[in-house]
């Protein structure tokens, strides 16, 4: 018999934790290669964790909402036979040692607490704020004596680095969480109300049904972060709306004429957003003014024009995947990488790294029948285009004889953007020039 160490698997390249969202087997449960052990989620994607070999599940290290690094060992499957060489575990190990790990786990286990409450505090903190505190028992008072650096005192990621790393060096001393109650007079006892515990305070602030008729329910996991994610983007971003009316009678004329073809030739359906997605990409490398992100009082500027575009999620909510270089894509690359995406996010597919790295992001508000919309920026990018519903409408034709009112095919494009660092001016101009490209597509062209 051997013991094999499952570890959290790499997810991406920026990607160096996730939570543990359920337990798909317990221990005593036997395991199947490639056989899903638990779930697991990242700040934007819920995925598997399969083992690598067949067994029994011996051992869990986490424990459901635990945060685990990338190579951590979170599980421990025995086997029959050998294990493989980088994670056997030799049976002649000195059973001091052995002693001391069984220690340092319980030890471990022991200074866990219950899951921070934030709800507690007045601040606002970010989803990856809250998951440094809980790593490294960050209590909330503590949280709540840090000075951010971010905008309206908010506390940023460096800032609670830097207070751990103080906090370590006895630069600065944790607060006390319970502090003594002064001593009250007779006549001061009268007013003093002994304050609420923070369950009594959550139990009271659900709200209930007056009638009885309606049903109360807790926003599941992905639904809370998109609530914070755009909470947060308000409050950073100035966002200002420019829009602009697009004829793309040519777009719709050429796609019901090639899409048949398209199809049988590359096996994938040919929908719009391929065709606006390229432009998008064109017009972002002739204003690169838009494909920046901010951080604080610093402009990065992006290299690569990485486009996310929004998708529904099996369970209804969005999802931004992320579609790289889209620059350096035809036609028919970007029509695959579309319904790629697409399809894995709606089969719940999609891997971490998928949603990382976006520089400029899309969104069909038409696809609902919407005939435009104002977007919310998808941090720390700088801008966010929407794209209308499609109709056909009555418009005035130009013609060398003459005016003329004809029925065209129409659109809107509502542009959002950052007015800290897009000024009118390039937030417009930007949007003009999407237009102009679809507006001149060759109805001739290849596919």
């Amino acid at each position: 018999m051997a013991r094999f160490e499952l570890k959290l698997p790499k997810m991406g390249e920026s990607v160096a934790e996730a939570t543990i969202t359920n337990w798909l087997k317990e221990v005593g449960d036997r395991i199947e290669a490639d056989e899903a052990v638990l779930e697991i989620a990242t700040d934007k994607v819920d995925s598997e964790v399969p083992s690598e070999v067949s067994g029994v599940l011996i051992e869990q290290l986490f424990g459901k909402d635990d945060l685990v690094q990338v190579g951590q060992t979170i599980a421990i499957i025995e086997t029959e036979g050998d294990a493989p060489a980088e994670t056997k575990v030799e049976e002649t190990a000195v059973p001091v040692a052995a002693a001391e790990i069984e220690k340092t786990i319980e030890a471990v286990k022991e200074t866990v607490s219950a899951p921070q409450d934030f709800t507690t505090s007045d601040k606002f903190f970010s989803p990856l704020v809250k998951n440094i505190a809980k790593e490294e028992g960050v209590s909330i008072a503590e949280l709540d004596s840090i000075q951010g650096s971010g905008k309206d005192g908010r506390v940023t990621k460096e800032d609670i680095l830097k207070y751990v790393e103080d906090r370590k060096a006895g630069v600065v001393q944790a607060p006390k969480v319970v502090e003594e109650a002064p001593k009250a007079t007779v006549e001061t006892a009268k007013t003093v109300q002994t304050p609420e515990p923070a369950a009594q305070k959550s139990q009271q602030a659900v709200p209930v049904s007056v009638n009885g008729g309606d049903e109360i329910i807790e926003m599941d996991r992905m639904r809370k972060l998109i609530s914070g994610y755009m909470v947060a983007s308000v409050q950073t971003s100035a966002h200002v709306q420019s829009f602009i009316e697009v004829d793309v009678t040519n777009i719709v004329k050429w796609r019901d004429k090639v899409k048949t073809a398209f199809e049988k030739r590359e096996g994938e359906k040919l929908t719009f957003t391929p065709i606006m997605m390229e432009a998008v990409a064109k017009a972002l490398k002739d204003f690169p003014g838009m494909n920046i992100s901010v951080d604080g009082e610093y402009i990065i500027k992006k290299k690569n024009i990485n486009l996310g575009m929004a998708a529904a999620l099996p369970n209804g909510n969005l999802i931004v995947p992320v579609i790289k270089n889209a620059d350096q894509l035809n036609l028919v690359g970007m029509a695959k990488a579309v319904n790629d995406l697409g399809n894995r996010a709606k089969a719940g597919k999609l891997k971490p790294d998928d949603t990382q790295g976006g520089t400029y992001t899309v969104t069909n508000v038409g696809t609902f029948g919407s005939v435009f919309g104002t977007p919310i920026i998808n941090q720390p990018q700088v801008g966010i285009l929407a794209l209308g519903a499609i109709r056909k409408v009555p418009a005035v034709i130009e013609t060398p004889e003459g005016d003329f009112i004809g029925i065209r095919q129409k659109m809107f494009l509502s542009h959002s953007y950052d007015h800290r660092v897009v000024d009118g001016a390039l937030g417009g101009s930007f949007v003009k020039r999407v237009a102009e490209y679809l507006e001149a597509f060759d109805v001739d062209r290849d596919f």
